[in-house]
């Protein structure tokens, strides 16, 4: 064995061995930030795949689950089937509804942390105010505070995964005058409990899902509704439509009995045909997100189902009906939303709002209309910067990096930044399939390439900076024939109309899962441990030779073999 003065600098002296086991897993420090659901799964999957772990989980908020947490405002729900928005793992049979309320979902996620044992790397009420890498010892210093005490110190960690998801920074609305305004004012992910709609006179600004999930929650309570709508949009046509129709109690809450509950928890092999029937139907629409044929058919469908829905008042369904195509912008089902829109307490407000005033809002005709109450679901921050510093090589501010444009190799890392990875970073979303199923391959991906720097004694790995341009070229190449890419004001690009598509994933979410399950290593630069290129190769020995009483002949067990498939009799006898 070599002794310990070997560990030396690269600098000093040419290392060829180094005094560890070839496969002996080096203690490796992972600082996560958020517990939403990406933390979550880490939580799960980092423990059970990288030996030697020292992993912490940071979330500001004082629960885990991030957005569920978040998004507490009245008919917050998932906007596609809560079967396919679950771990692949941790099925759960009991959904009361088929598009599950968010509360729902907070508890599905909640349970999971506690089943798995996640919360013991969990710090909640734990903000990070600044996040820096250091190149001499390419380890990653975290500033934290904790929102209880008021203290603040100092993380430092190997791995940096960065899990805070795109749609966590809400804020405001540009809209002269909004603070003036005397009455309540709420904005949907910044939803007070203890308010009650009951009786009031309220306006609801915007048409995206959340505004299309509180409107015809509130309206049955309310005196009046304003929904001020500023731009056109589609309402779609449910998701596995045949299942809507059997577990359809009202339009807006799809309910399932007690007997189709009781059949989901007692014969697994039901549900399983269940879910694999609504995630086929997920995959298979990728086809509209071009233009073409296949384009004009959804429109021509969701464009039936509006004029129906709304044939009481045909004015509403023209001024809703957009002259872009369907995915555009993000769609989603709206169950109860059109036709709450045709209720006589309700009025449909295409006018742009001109300012607010202390009574109400005016629009640019110069209509004051008075309420007691605003609330703004006008959305989030969809830059991808200016939560926290992050701070790479050479100083470079992540901010600045992507003041332009935000630049990514597969979404999940960047040139300049060493041993950092995304979970929901740009171009991660998805304009059709499974959301649920990508996250788990990203957690996979990211759990790979630590026990890879683990495993070759990596000081550290960066993405290559030809990489993250093919990477972003190969997205605009992708994106031009897509309906994403026509005139139509979408958080896929920034909230602009015309900008570069920086939200989507470039496929369809089987196109993602294929990338994510096999790594291209040769598209990372890295430096080794003490410089060493063969310090992964250790001084010849194995971890296992070293555990007294180890089983050193492993690789007889039947279940370590891979058995090749025996030839046909057939063919055996011609041989």
């Amino acid at each position: 064995m070599l002794p310990d003065s070997c560990y030396c600098s690269a600098a000093a002296m040419t290392i060829s061995m180094e005094n560890r086991s070839i496969d002996e897993p080096r203690p490796i420090k992972v600082i996560t930030i958020g517990a939403g659901i990406s933390g979550i799964i880490a939580g799960i999957r980092f423990p059970q795949r990288i030996p030697n772990l020292d992993l912490v989980i940071y979330d500001k908020n004082p629960e885990v689950s991030g957005t569920w947490y978040e998004n507490r405002y009245p008919g917050v729900a998932c906007d596609i089937p809560a079967h396919s928005y679950q771990l692949t793992f941790e099925p759960n049979p009991n959904w009361s509804q088929f598009y599950a309320s968010g509360h729902e979902i907070f508890e599905y996620w909640k349970g999971v942390c506690h089943k798995y044992g996640v919360d013991k790397y969990i710090k909640l009420n734990h903000k990070i105010l600044s996040a820096r890498y250091d190149e001499p010892s390419a380890k990653w210093h975290v500033l934290v505070q904790n929102l209880i005490s008021g203290e603040t110190f100092e993380d430092v960690g190997d791995i940096l995964y960065m899990c805070v998801g795109a749609l966590n920074e809400w804020k405001w609305p540009s809209i002269s005058g909004l603070h003036d305004f005397k009455g309540d004012l709420m904005h949907s992910a910044h939803w007070d409990d203890s308010w009650d709609a009951t009786g009031k006179s309220i306006a609801v600004i915007g048409s995206g899902s959340s505004a299309i999930q509180i409107v015809p929650s509130l309206q049955p309570k309310v005196k009046s509704l304003d929904n001020y709508v500023r731009g056109k949009t589609w309402i779609s046509s449910p998701f596995a439509p045949q299942e809507v129709e059997k577990h359809t109690s009202t339009e807006a809450n799809f309910t399932f009995s007690d007997e189709e509950l009781k059949h989901f928890k007692n014969d697994p092999e039901f549900f399983l045909k269940y879910r694999k029937m609504i995630e086929q139907e997920l995959q298979s629409v990728h086809h509209i997100t071009f233009r073409g044929q296949s384009s004009q058919e959804a429109a021509d469908a969701f464009k039936a189902g509006m004029r129906a829905k709304l044939a009481t008042k045909p004015e509403i369904f023209e001024k809703l009906l957009p002259s872009f195509p369907p995915g555009c912008r993000r769609l989603t089902p709206g169950p109860g939303y059109l036709s709450s829109l045709t209720k006589d307490n309700v009025s449909f407000i295409s006018d742009e709002i001109d300012c607010i005033v202390p009574t109400g809002i005016v629009t640019k005709d110069g209509t004051l209309r008075e309420v007691d109450a605003i609330i703004c679901a006008t959305g989030f921050d969809t830059t991808y910067t200016g939560r926290f510093p992050v701070i790479g090589r050479n100083g470079t501010n992540l901010t600045d990096k992507w003041a332009k444009y935000p630049e990514t190799y597969l979404s999940m890392t960047t040139d300049g930044f060493p041993n950092m990875f995304m979970s929901l970073g740009p171009n991660s979303a998805i304009g059709s399939g499974s959301l649920s199923i990508m996250l788990e391959y990203i957690g996979d991906y990211v759990s790979y390439a630590i026990r890879k720097m683990q495993r070759e004694n990596l000081k550290s790995m960066e993405i290559k900076k030809r990489c993250v341009k093919n990477f972003v070229n190969f997205c605009t190449d992708y994106f031009k024939d897509t309906v994403f890419s026509l005139p139509c004001r979408s958080w896929y690009k920034g909230g602009t109309s015309n900008g570069r598509i920086s939200a989507l994933w470039p496929g369809s979410s089987l196109h993602a899962i294929t990338a994510f399950g096999n790594p291209r290593w040769e598209d990372y630069d890295y430096e080794f441990v003490h410089g060493n290129e063969m310090g992964w190769f250790g001084n010849g020995w194995s971890h296992r030779e070293r555990i007294a009483g180890a089983d050193l002949a492993f690789y007889l067990d039947p279940a370590k073999i891979d058995y090749p498939p025996v030839a046909a009799v057939e063919s055996a006898k011609k041989i």
